[in-house]
């Protein structure tokens, strides 16, 4: 199976109550531990990357990690979607480049300007037979290059979504209704809680039209836990729960992304494993653990929480 666009995943996902991960890679072992975990649950998939992860492993080492995976995993659709693209110029490198599916993140801009810098994109990716996501509302917290101050940040408006999505012609639609970027989204002794009221309302504005959150990790316990006892200094790292994110793909969300709960349990994994063997430089021996982890990982949030594993 070639590596396909989201359109069919997100009318199955919207019809069945469900959401596909859009998890983002940025070396071989994360690629390995989601598409293997993915192809065991029989999950349809989005693999991700950002500009940050361009920057870090080049384009084309990335592209081809992801051409492997479907060569290792024909049963399952793979999309290979960019992440957060801050331009034109970059969705049209990603287009040309081989993905299918682009975000153009002009969020930060006034609305017209939004609409017309996705409408650009949208107009070339559609003659290139790629869809596109764009974004309404501006969600706070910092992940790669993306760094938006709580005062900056803001709810999505329902009431400009028609209008967005009729002018520009997207694809799909990331709003922000609470969630943040990075492993910081909420205060210690806060009660997390998502903004289901402007979801709700978007769903009535947007019948049968997909939804996607970012900022959407969870923050595992567990592997906080485990940097902070392996010498990490993580104090207050927060999620959103897991069963707010569970009722969002019940909705209409269709797309939830997934990344620093990936990178902890890889860093976590990576603390643990030197403190108890520190005469260890081999990094196979390091990486296999980690890769393990964040199998087992992805397997969780397929089943538990997006609700795709069987759905390939």
């Amino acid at each position: 199976m070639a590596l396909v666009t989201t359109t069919e995943m997100f009318k199955k996902a919207y019809d069945g109550g469900y959401a596909i991960g859009a998890f983002n890679v940025n070396n071989m072992e994360i690629v390995q531990a989601i598409t293997e975990a993915c192809r065991e649950e029989k999950a349809p998939v989005i693999l991700q990357v950002s500009k940050g992860a361009r920057a870090y492993a080049n384009h084309t080492y990335l592209v081809k990690l992801v051409e492997a995976a479907v060569i290792e995993c024909p049963e399952i659709p793979i999309c290979l979607h960019l992440d957060h693209g801050d331009s034109f110029e970059t969705c049209k490198s990603c287009i040309d480049g081989g993905f299918t599916s682009v975000m153009i993140d002009a969020s930060s801009k006034p609305f017209a300007e939004n609409i017309a810098i996705t409408k650009q994109v949208v107009e070339y990716a559609h003659d290139h037979g790629v869809v596109v996501e764009a974004e309404l509302g501006a969600l706070a917290g910092v992940e790669d290059e993306v760094n938006v101050s709580a005062e900056n940040s803001h709810y999505t408006r329902p009431e400009e979504v028609e209008e967005f999505v009729s002018k520009t012609g997207c694809d799909s639609l990331a709003i922000a209704i609470g969630t943040s970027h990075g492993a910081y989204k909420f205060k210690p002794g806060t009660k997390p809680q998502l903004r289901f009221d402007i979801l709700e309302e978007v769903i009535k504005r947007l019948p049968g039209f997909p939804i996607v959150l970012h900022g959407s990790s969870s923050v595992p316990q567990e592997y906080v836990e485990m940097v902070n006892t392996y010498g990490g200094a993580m104090p207050g790292a927060i999620g959103v729960p897991e069963d707010q994110l569970r009722h969002a793909a019940e909705l209409a969300v269709c797309k939830i992304n997934i990344d620093s709960d990936l990178r902890l349990a890889m860093t976590g994994t990576i603390r643990k494993f030197f403190a108890e063997h520190p005469d260890k430089f081999d990094p196979r021996e390091y990486l296999k653990p980690a890769r393990a982890n964040i199998k087992e990982l992805v397997r969780h949030k397929l089943v538990d929480v997006l609700g795709c594993a069987g759905k390939a």
